[in-house]
C-alpha cells in the first residue's frame, strides 16, 4: 500500500473527512474562549484551540474506532471502516491516537501551569467515552463533559482560573450534546438494541423526542444565564432566538423518526453552535 492510499485510510479513521464531529466540539470551545477573552481573544489562543480541538477529536475517532471494532462489524454504516475491514490495525489505531493527543498536548505547552493540568482529565474523558455505551445509560451526557473540557481551558488559559460562567457554559453544552446526539442515536436505535448497546435514544423510549426538545430548551437556558453572567447584550440574545428556531426545525425532522431526517436534524447541529457563537462574537464586536 502506497503513502497516498494509506494517508487515505488515516483520513477515514480520524474522520477529516466528516467535519461534522470537529464543528461540534469546536463551537463550544470558541463560546468560552471569546468569553473568557472578552471578545478579544489573541490569536495564538485562537489557533491553540482550534488545532487542538481538530486533534483531539481525531484522536477520539481513533480510540472510538478501536473500541467499537467488533461491534462495527455488525452494523451496516460502520462495517466498512478502516480498523473493521483489517485496512489499519489495531496496533496503528492506537499509535496513531497517541500520537494525535501527544500533539495536542505539546500545543499547549506555551499556557500556564492550570490549562495543563486541566489537559489530562480532557484526556481521559476524549479516550474512555467510546467505551461507556457498554455500561452507562447516557452516554451522550458523558459526551458532553467530553466535548466540553475545552471551555474551562480556555478560561485557564486566558484568566488563570476557572470562573462560574465557564462551568454554566459547560454544563449548557452537555445538555445540547445529549440532544444532538439523542437524534443520532435514533438513526442507529435498531442496531444498538440487536447489539446490546447502552443509548439515550433507547432511554427515552418513545419519549426520545420530547426528551431532545427538552434538553434543547435546557441549553438555551443556561446560554441565557450564561450571557447575563458574562454581561452580554441584546445582540447575544438575539443569536439565542436563532439558535431556537434551528432547534424547533430540527423537531420537524425528528418527529416522524425517520432515519435519514434524524441524521439530517444531527448534521444541522453546526448551526445551531454557529448561531450562539455569531452572537457572542457580534456582541463583544458592538461594544
Amino acid at each position: 500500500m502506497d503513502l497516498k492510499q494509506r494517508f487515505s485510510l488515516y483520513l477515514q479513521l480520524t474522520r477529516l473527512n466528516r467535519p461534522i464531529g470537529i464543528l461540534l466540539l469546536l463551537w463550544p470551545t470558541l463560546w468560552g474562549v471569546w468569553i473568557a477573552g472578552a471578545g478579544s481573544p489573541s490569536l495564538l489562543i485562537i489557533v491553540i484551540f482550534t488545532l487542538g480541538t481538530v486533534l483531539m477529536r481525531s484522536a477520539g475517532c481513533a480510540i472510538n474506532d478501536y473500541a467499537d471494532r467488533h461491534i462495527d462489524l455488525h452494523v451496516e454504516r460502520t462495517q466498512h471502516r478502516p480498523l473493521t475491514t483489517g485496512k489499519v490495525s489495531e496496533r496503528e489505531t492506537i499509535w496513531l491516537a497517541v500520537i494525535l493527543a501527544l500533539l495536542a498536548f505539546a500545543l499547549i505547552l506555551p499556557l500556564n501551569p492550570l490549562t495543563w493540568l486541566l489537559a489530562f482529565p480532557a484526556v481521559f474523558l476524549a479516550g474512555s467515552y467510546p467505551f461507556t455505551k457498554r455500561f452507562f445509560a447516557i452516554p451522550q451526557a458523558y459526551l458532553g463533559i467530553a466535548f466540553g473540557f475545552g471551555i474551562p481551558m480556555a478560561f485557564a488559559a486566558q484568566l488563570g482560573h476557572v470562573p462560574p460562567v465557564a462551568w454554566v457554559l459547560m454544563l449548557a453544552n452537555v445538555f445540547w450534546a445529549i440532544a444532538y446526539d439523542t437524534e443520532y442515536a435514533m438513526v442507529d436505535r435498531n442496531d444498538d438494541i440487536h447489539l446490546g448497546i447502552h443509548s439515550s435514544a433507547l432511554l427515552f423510549g418513545s419519549f426520545d423526542v420530547a426528551a431532545v426538545m427538552s434538553c434543547y430548551a435546557i441549553t438555551l437556558i443556561l446560554l441565557a444565564l450564561a450571557g447575563v453572567m458574562a454581561g452580554l447584550g441584546m445582540i447575544y440574545f438575539a443569536g439565542l432566538v436563532i439558535a431556537a428556531s434551528i432547534a424547533l426545525y430540527h423537531y420537524t425532522l425528528i418527529r416522524e423518526r425517520k432515519r435519514e431526517d434524524c441524521f439530517k436534524a444531527f448534521l444541522h447541529n453546526n448551526w445551531f453552535g454557529a448561531a450562539v457563537f455569531a452572537g457572542v462574537a457580534l456582541d463583544y464586536l458592538s461594544h
